[in-house]
Order: C-alpha cells, then structure tokens, then sequence
C-alpha cells in the first residue's frame, strides 16, 4: 500500500509512519516540521503547509491510504488562547485534504478527531457518564478547537456520502506517551505534569491547573497507533471513540507520576488557569463492536514509559 501520513512530523503522526512501515506500506510523511525528536521512518518525507491545496494534493498523489492527523493543536492553554486562528488553520488543513483524497481518487481515508467534539452539558460533574458517539449531537463542543473537530467529521461525512470516499472517522482521547512535545505551551497534561515533576526536588512542590479533581481518561501511544491501524482496516465509516475507559482524576495521574519519579511533593492548586470540560470519559462499546479490541495500558504502566523518557531528555539539557 501506498499510504501517506499527513502531520508526519506530529507525535502521533510520527509513531504512526514507523507502524506503517513496519507493516510493509511504503509512506510518505508530510508535515510543515519534521519530527522534533528524531527522524522520520517515512520512505519520503515532504516539507509543506497543508494549508495550501496545491500541497494537499501534492500529499495525496499516488496514495491508496490517507491518514489526516494534521492539525494546530496544543495543550488545554494553547488551544483556549487560539480560538480564531487555530479553527482557521484547521478548517483550511482538513477541507483541502478531503478534496485532494476525492482528486486523487485515493482508497481509504482516515480522520483523526477528538473527544473535544461531544457537548459540554455532559462532562461538567466528576461522577461522569462515558461520552457515546451518538450523544456527540445535538452540539455544544468546546469553544473552538471542538467545533472546528465537530465540522470536519460532518465534511467527511458527506465526502463519504455524495463522492463515494471510503472514510473512518475516530474520536481520539487524550493520547499520551514518548516522543511527545513536553514543554513550550503545546504539551499535554501527562507530559507536563512529567516536566514539573522531574524538573522538582523530593519534597518540593508544583503548581498544578485547577483543584486536581478533574476527570479524563488517557490513552498511550501504542495503543492508539493499534487502534488506528484496526479502525483503518475496519470498514467502519461512522465515528468512533479511540481511549481508555480507565477515568482518573489529575491529582490521580500526579501520583502516578510521583511513583514513577520516587518522588514525594507538595501540590499548589491554581484555580486561575484553563481546565477545560469538569469531565470526561470514553465509551469504547462501539470500539469493541467494530474491531473486538480496546486499549489495554493501564496508566501506571504508560505514565512509567513516559516520565523516563521526558525526564530523560530533560537531563541531556
């Protein structure tokens, strides 16, 4: 198969290639920055805004699989401080690849979404109910980035529909793990709550965004390029849930991260700072449905792979 990778340079986008070429597909990467921390596996990697649609089709040119996980995203911060620009970005990102795929008369194609797409009114207590995929309308996403999600899996939606594209659409949740950004404002909460912890001396303490009673589940790297891989070879064209079932609180995941390092410290509750949906869990029946097969890291075991390698890179600073 050839299949390209668009956001080859992203996490995980990146760990995606290195599957796919395990699996023997021949891949091209694309992304407006190669991977951040080592290089790409793809058998070419191209250099471009996929902003523009002459790159767009230069992505999919020749390509029997499309995988679309470029996207401007970050952390909870970034993406409540960039609303106008980030929906912009990936309006334009998304809109121009599903018509370079039709162009291209590519085979498959692959959306990632995100769970920011299901309505705030179900995830505001700490006793939440798992997010289904019909329950995703009627909509009330989260400001931006959600609504932008919501809308490209309605255009690809009708791509499927009226150009006959044989499109999968999946809901990631919260994905987490090695080769991760860590720093910088686009990190994910396991990967800085892993920076402050290593960057902290036993017994110290460390700021943490809001009361540390918020819910997620968090789903590790390879589990999430398995369940992209099965999604894709599915058939299935309606959306789906990619995440754990196994809901923590943040002050739970600050444990884990805390037995991972050996460390005991003190934790200051800022309640000034982006937090996000009260909470928020995955609904993996249709998941189970579909492909017979869930994500399975527990979070004690990801969290160790990961704080080892942040605090890892950390020290070769």
């Amino acid at each position: 198969m050839n299949t390209v990778v668009a956001g080859a340079g992203g996490f995980i986008g990146h760990h995606l290639v290195k599957r796919l070429k395990a699996g023997g597909h021949w891949v091209r990467g694309v992304d407006i920055k190669p991977p951040e921390f080592e290089d790409s596996a793809a058998d070419e990697f191209v250099i471009a805004d996929l902003r523009n649609f002459e790159s767009c089709l230069q992505a999919a040119d020749g390509m029997d699989d499309v995988y679309q996980l470029a996207a401007d995203m970050g952390g909870i911060g970034y993406i409540t401080a960039n609303h106008a620009f980030l929906t912009r970005n990936n309006t334009l990102i998304n809109s121009h690849m599903l018509e370079a795929a039709r162009v291209s008369r590519a085979k498959r194609y692959l959306y990632t979404s995100s769970a920011c797409v299901y309505p705030s009114f179900l995830q505001t207590a700490e006793d939440v109910t798992s997010l289904r995929e019909d329950e995703a309308i009627p909509a009330d996403p989260e400001k931006g980035y959600g609504w932008e999600k919501l809308f490209a899996e309605q255009l690809t939606s009708y791509y499927h529909e009226e150009c006959g594209l044989d499109a999968r659409i999946v809901r990631l949740h919260n994905v987490y793990g090695p080769l991760g950004t860590y720093d910088g404002g686009k990190e994910k909460a396991p990967a800085a709550v892993c920076r402050k912890v290593a960057l902290a001396e036993d017994g110290g303490g460390i700021d943490i965004w809001g009361d540390g009673e918020q819910t997620r589940s968090f789903c590790y790297i390879d589990d999430c390029i398995e369940g992209l891989r099965r999604i894709m070879e599915s058939g299935y064209t309606k959306p789906v849930n990619l995440g754990t079932e196994e809901l923590i609180t943040i002050n739970q995941l600050l444990d884990a991260v805390c037995a991972a390092a050996g460390k005991h410290l003190t934790r200051n509750y800022d309640l000034t700072k982006p937090q996000g949906v009260r909470g928020r869990n995955s609904d993996n029946t249709v998941l189970n449905e579909i492909i017979g097969w869930q994500p399975k890291t527990a979070i004690g075991d990801g969290i160790k792979h990961t704080y080892r390698w942040i605090a890892g890179e950390l020290a070769k600073r």
